[in-house]
């Protein structure tokens, strides 16, 4: 996917890599502890409570690829005004992005799920850049702005010291090759997300949650009020994912399915987390490997029935992955550079200028982002239109 979560997407390093990670060990995992519901029940009946999208904040890779402000209020706008969404997951490093972008959001009228981030820095660094964060999003939540508060996204890939390696891609290599101590890093994993849980309560005394992969980490869910999902999961059949999902039903807790999505070909739904895995960066400019077939229509399909499945079990939120890949663009005329295949956005990033890195660039919805706003407008809450701005 993109530059998310404080990593480049030079030589291959990209969000969807991460995906690989849980996909290239399978279902190890640890027990979680049963614990009561502080948000609200564990279903409501039809229809999702929260509808939203991620928007990452990441610095980018050229500065024409970064974060802005005021690309961000065009955007959040869009979000709520075509995507008819009520809800941004607010996600990324970098404090001032964070808190700018969820106090825009919340300004006008959207429900925030602000989480921070920091990849590939020490931990003590991470836990402060967490508290940082966590005291802004406690500060919009007493000023009357709806805000949930996530810890973080997959500790064992982002936080070092849980899995060997230095970085992410050290990390993904040993999961990869099978070179992992899973007793100890189930062990770190479960001290580390305790010691966040511990920060963010501290800090913020509304809902708790977490972003956990489907395959390795299974916190003890206690420590949170919602249980949050990274979803990225192929059936053939929508019973396939009502009863996957309904495992993370069984703590009594609120279920918010953190990210999920897939890319815009031929199969890519049928590649899980491995959809990403179809440029190689080897060459310069990146290519396209294969003869793959663009299609946003099986994008769109895959995360309508999605939602459609989400909704059907009253889960509290969905959160489509994601907005937009800035570092990845559509080339229509060169399928061999469409690096947008590759890409689980909803819009696709149209350069002004193609083989100039620093061209402008403005974003065009996907048939994906189409689907996804039918849904969101037939669902949408009568006050989640309000704009207090």
């Amino acid at each position: 996917m993109d530059e998310t979560k404080g990593i480049k997407r030079s030589k291959g390093i990209s969000r969807a890599q991460f995906l690989a990670g849980s996909a290239a060990v399978g279902a190890a995992g640890m027990v979680a502890s049963a614990g009561h519901a502080r948000a609200t029940e564990a279903g409501h009946g039809r229809g999702l409570r929260r509808q939203g999208i991620v928007y990452t904040v990441g610095a980018g890779e050229t500065p024409g690829t970064a974060w802005s402000a005021r690309r961000m209020r065009a955007d959040v706008r869009a979000i709520r005004d075509d995507l008819h969404a009520d809800t941004i997951d607010v996600t990324g490093d970098g404090v001032e992005r964070l808190t700018a972008t969820a106090a825009e959001a919340a300004e006008r009228g959207l429900h925030v799920w602000l989480q921070p981030t920091l990849g590939d820095a020490p931990q003590r660094d991470i836990l402060e850049h967490l508290a940082e964060t966590g005291r802004f999003a406690e500060r919009l939540r007493r000023q009357g702005a709806s805000v949930d508060f996530s810890v973080g996204c997959e500790f064992w890939l982002f936080v070092p010291g849980i899995l060997p390696g230095e970085t992410a891609l050290d990390r993904i290599r040993h999961l990869q090759n099978g070179t992992v101590d899973w007793p100890r890093t189930l062990r770190r994993l479960a001290e580390f997300t305790e010691k966040a849980a511990k920060v963010g309560r501290s800090v913020f005394k509304g809902n708790l949650s977490y972003a956990a992969a489907q395959s390795i980490d299974d916190p003890d869910w206690s420590l949170f009020d919602i249980v949050g999902i990274d979803y990225y999961s192929y059936f053939e059949k929508r019973s396939g994912y009502v009863r996957e999902l309904k495992q993370y039903l069984r703590w009594g807790k609120p279920l918010a399915i953190t990210e999920f999505g897939t890319c815009a070909y031929v199969g890519a739904p049928e590649a899980g987390g491995m959809g990403w895995d179809v440029v190689d960066y080897d060459k310069e400019p990146p290519e396209i490997k294969g003869d793959l077939v663009r299609s946003e229509r099986v994008q769109a399909g895959y995360m309508g029935e999605l939602l459609d499945v989400f909704a059907s079990m009253g889960l509290y939120a969905a959160m489509t992955f994601e907005f937009i890949s800035a570092d990845a663009p559509h080339r229509p005329d060169e399928p061999r550079l469409d690096l947008d295949m590759a890409a689980y956005a909803i819009t696709k990033a149209i350069k002004d200028r193609p083989d100039d890195p620093a061209s402008g660039w403005h974003w065009e919805p996907k048939e994906a982002f189409h689907a996804v706003a039918r849904r969101y407008a037939r669902r949408a809450r009568p006050d989640a239109r309000r704009d207090h701005g």
